[in-house]
């Protein structure tokens, strides 16, 4: 599968087919050299030093960035505050919902610019960007939009109660694997609630939320209802930690999920957090197996496995695992890694050159461990951050590849016999976000997902999103929930 050049073999007749590449229009963004902070309405320079956003394909610097520090955290908080009090906490839902319905449509209107720059800055393939990202993006803020006139048929609040009410000030840190995307999961209930944002991307792609600044500058947002606030973990944790923040949502590591629990404990905070997961994706003897095969490689090298839902763990059952392995590979064959802009590309390129160095070093030690590793044939570029998909055979529990989120295309197969033990060595983790089960039957479907502890359990397919489906976890994947109508009850009183 090689990524270059214009070569892949066709596993099902035998023939090399011919690519020629078709890339997709660098020219319709525009990256500006630097970008400040965006603060009640208008872009400001930070106080804190700048950084460099690089392209993780090529590793060319793209934009100098501003940082945020404590008093530009202030400066953003204050600006929420106000417009909270003075203007989109005293506007009616309806009033709202016309802002969102804006916002969703500029988004579609602009969708190629957005497709391309999230590409660029995250690596990931032009092909998911424009087919999930920013369609998933606008429908969350479509859908929201039609929420925020009808808060009070929520279920959430009761005749005693009287309406919900916004909390007032959202703190609100996003992860780099799917930055717009998690941007919207964000904003759009925030915003339909009545509440103002604050919001912080990470600090290897922020340009998608830079630019969605405009497209709130575009819409005619009241200014201070939405701050984006670019930088790292300092920056982070000044908005986590601010005094005037009401409300802290977060999406990423545990281990930083674990941190902003402490900081906000003791507090009036609200807080949701969604965060890592070790998901698995069962297949039992009387699946589907090609459709179970494409679910398997969706589920794993989907955005290069930068997914928390991930299906990182496959449970095939015994008497069919060699069929499944067999298909499995002769499918990772034909799996192209190369440039993201490319629209013949599956497979992009690794985020950043930390991240790189974490899968490199799990897999390692998977090999160390005894499992049998297996990629296939891959050139990988010259310049940039890139791994090829990768499976571990052989794995056991006790494998640190099979216990810890190495959140990269990286899969560890593991086999068992009966659907007892398929949900014993399923739920043996500390993580319970998502699960996949493959089976044609229905009844022991609905079985293992009544057994199985994780937030989503997907049933014949994998990595399904919808806006009006809540996502969240159990255990160590956090808790609250975001999209659907349980997504507003975090931003409600």
């Amino acid at each position: 599968m090689p990524p270059t050049d214009s070569t892949a073999t066709g596993s099902t007749t035998g023939f090399e087919f011919e690519y020629s590449p078709a890339p997709e229009a660098r020219s319709i963004v525009d990256i500006k050299p630097s970008y400040g902070l965006f603060v009640n309405g208008e872009f400001v320079d930070g106080r804190g030093r700048s950084f460099k956003t690089i392209s993780p394909s090529t590793e060319e610097v793209l934009a100098e960035i501003a940082e945020a520090d404590e008093a530009d955290v202030d400066d953003a908080v204050r600006a929420a505050r106000r417009a909270y009090t003075r203007v989109w906490s005293r506007m009616s839902g309806a009033e709202r919902g016309k802002y969102l319905f804006r916002i969703a449509r500029i988004l579609q209107e602009r969708a190629r610019e957005f497709a391309v720059l999230e590409s660029i800055d995250n690596g990931k393939p032009i092909k998911e960007s424009r087919d999930v990202d920013v369609p998933l993006a606008a429908a969350h803020f479509f859908y929201y939009a039609g929420w925020a006139d009808k808060l009070e048929y929520a279920g959430l609040s009761t005749a005693e109660s009287g309406p919900p009410k916004p909390l007032g000030v959202a703190g609100q840190v996003i992860p780099w694997n799917f930055p717009l995307l998690m941007l919207a999961w964000k904003i759009a209930p925030a915003l339909a609630c009545g509440n103002t944002v604050v919001l912080k991307p990470a600090e290897t792609t922020p340009l998608t939320a830079l630019l969605f600044a405009e497209v709130c500058q575009q819409a005619d947002l009241p200014p201070g209802v939405v701050n984006i606030l670019t930088g790292a973990g300092e920056t982070g944790r000044a908005i986590v930690a601010h005094p005037d923040v009401d409300k802290v949502a977060f999406t990423g590591s545990t281990e930083v999920g674990r941190a902003i629990a402490k900081t906000v404990a003791g507090s009036d905070k609200k807080v949701t957090l969604e965060l890592g997961g070790k998901a698995a994706n069962i297949v039992f003897d009387d699946a589907p197996i090609d459709q179970a095969v494409e679910g398997i490689v969706n589920g794993i090298f989907f955005n290069q496995g930068h997914v928390c839902c991930a299906g990182s763990r496959l449970l095939v059952q015994e008497s069919v695992a060699e069929d499944v392995l067999a298909r499995l590979k002769r499918r990772m064959a034909t799996l192209r890694v190369g440039d993201p802009l490319d629209k013949n590309t599956d497979v992009g390129t690794i985020n950043s050159a930390e991240q790189l160095a974490k899968i490199r070093e799990l897999s390692d030690i998977g090999e160390a461990e005894g499992a049998g590793r297996w990629s296939p044939p891959c050139d990988l570029p010259n310049h940039g951050y890139w791994f090829p998909p990768t499976i571990f055979t052989g794995v056991s529990q006790a494998h640190r590849i099979a216990r810890e989120e190495i959140f990269g295309p990286v899969l560890s197969v593991i086999t068992f016999r009966t659907p007892k033990e398929a949900v014993e060595k399923a739920n043996n983790t500390p993580f319970g976000l998502s699960a996949g089960v493959w089976s044609d039957k229905g009844s022991r479907i609905l079985w293992m997902a009544s057994q199985l502890r994780a937030g989503v359990v997907w049933s014949n397919t994998f990595n399904k999103f919808d806006p009006a489906s809540p996502f969240g976890g159990y255990k160590e994947s956090g808790y609250g929930r975001e999209g659907g109508r349980h997504g507003l009850e975090g931003y409600l009183k």
